[in-house]
């Protein structure tokens, strides 16, 4: 066995990685990254949070095995373990990896905030195409005359589309144009902060620095759900700089109307300025996405043209994990000094073609599965019977192509041959039946299953 500890294999390896990756890359992904202990064959990796781990997983994997396998001969293992900090405790002042520190320019009257923005999240590094056209086109409306194109601005879509990509380029062009007090943050950051505040008397401060913000950017609205004391604290924030005529931008991951335990004042009121949905890129935007990523990396060994076309053409959910295979590929020539074939580009990114394969839930997918689970016709999905052994199966059916597939309202609507508001209803009478209804749950959850997309 290695007489190294599994603070020293990780530093070894670390500088494997250095080599083969290009520094931004580098000190966004690895360098966050702290080995905690060497249990038997397992290196365990610490890492502040889910997106971490699960990012690294998906992309990085191979090339962290590879680092690991090139310092010792011992199978070693890499295994990721997220950080648990306890509730309340602030997060260290530091800023973390690759992200530029912003002061924002102070006025003689007040103090200048920090926030802190990707670097290279800025609109000329961001690739329109039809699927992102319109939110581009109104954040940019946005970042050019705040709080008085569309306030507030609310962004939606599937994970790894581009939400916090606009979001933040709202903050550097008007970090860039004006003397204005940004504040970016996430809504998991924003409830440690109040509930710091609540233990440590601070929400005078806490309160005046959300307040008296000229630009409050706020990620993953979403997490406010069923937290009633936050919602109250943010509804006031809220109103405090609408009223004050000051800009609010925020994402999700659907629109407000569909956040359940979200109280209806909040809806109306995300509701109030332009609500704008990022959709996937289509062939075109996935393959220009590539081309600029691979040319921002500087490789010395690019990707051909028709292997750039092969991961576009394959890779579809999002752009987070397209860049994942991207740079998977881009690792592995370098890594190696081989050039990539079809075939060997096929079997590099065999998970990630795996994880795509299993995501390809449609509309019509979804319908036989459930028409299946309760031995109904097909025809049953789209008729008019209102029997309960026919509805309920109907409206299942109606929620989980929603949860699951990228179909607005509308097309949803048109693939069952009813209104919007119909399945509306049904998407929120599954979602709130599943909280209390535990046989019902559990049919979702093996539909979800057979699906290949089990639900969280």
């Amino acid at each position: 066995m290695s007489t190294l500890n599994g603070v020293e294999l990780w530093k070894k390896a670390c500088k494997h990685l250095q080599e083969v990756l290009h520094p931004d890359v580098y000190s966004r992904w690895i360098a966050v990254i702290e080995a905690t202990a060497l249990e038997g064959n397992q290196l365990i990796l610490s890492v502040d949070n889910d997106f971490y781990q699960t990012w690294l997983e998906e992309n990085y994997l191979p090339l962290i095995q590879s680092a690991i396998a090139s310092v010792v001969e011992e199978p070693i293992q890499p295994v990721f373990r997220v950080n648990q900090k306890p509730v309340g405790v602030p997060e260290p002042q530091a800023a973390p990896p690759a992200r530029a520190q912003i002061d924002a320019p102070s006025s003689r009257s007040r103090p200048a905030p920090r926030v802190d923005l990707n670097a290279k999240f800025t609109f000329d590094q961001f690739i329109v195409g039809p699927s992102n056209s319109f939110a581009h086109a109104a954040s940019l409306a946005v970042a050019q005359a705040p709080a008085r194109a569309y306030n507030p601005l609310f962004i939606y879509g599937g994970t790894g589309l581009g939400k916090t990509h606009l979001m933040e380029a709202i903050g550097h062009h008007v970090r860039s144009t004006s003397h204005s007090r940004i504040c970016y943050i996430s809504s998991e950051a924003f409830l440690n902060e109040y509930i710091d505040a609540l233990q440590n008397r601070g929400l005078v401060a806490f309160r005046k620095k959300y307040r008296n913000t000229d630009l409050l950017l706020i990620d993953d609205i979403h997490f406010l759900a069923s937290k009633e004391r936050l919602q109250e604290e943010f509804f006031h924030t809220f109103n405090a700089l609408f009223d004050a005529r000051k800009q609010i931008v925020m994402t999700s991951d659907r629109p407000a109307s569909e956040i359940t335990g979200l109280e209806q004042r909040l809806v109306s009121r995300f509701e109030w300025g332009l609500v704008t949905e990022l959709e996937r890129p289509d062939l075109e935007t996935r393959v220009a996405i590539l081309r600029h990523k691979q040319q921002q990396a500087q490789v010395e060994r690019p990707l051909a043209d028709d292997l750039l076309m092969f991961i576009a053409q394959h890779v579809s959910s999002n752009i987070r994990r397209l860049e994942g295979a991207l740079i998977r590929a881009i690792s592995y020539a370098s890594l190696t000094g081989k050039e990539l074939t079809l075939e060997s580009l096929q079997y590099l990114l065999r998970d990630t073609l795996e994880q795509e394969q299993q995501g390809e839930v449609t509309v019509s997918s979804i319908q036989r599965m459930v028409a299946e689970h309760y031995d109904m016709r097909l025809t049953d999905m789209t008729s008019k019977c209102r029997q309960r052994s026919i509805a309920t199966p109907r409206q299942i059916a109606m929620y989980l192509c929603r949860r699951m597939t990228n179909n607005s309202f509308p097309n949803i609507a048109n693939a069952f041959g009813k209104t919007h508001a119909t399945i509306l209803h049904a998407y929120k009478t599954i979602d709130n039946r599943m909280d209390v209804d535990p046989e019902l749950r559990r049919s979702v959850q093996q539909i979800s299953q057979k699906l290949g997309r089990a639900l969280g």
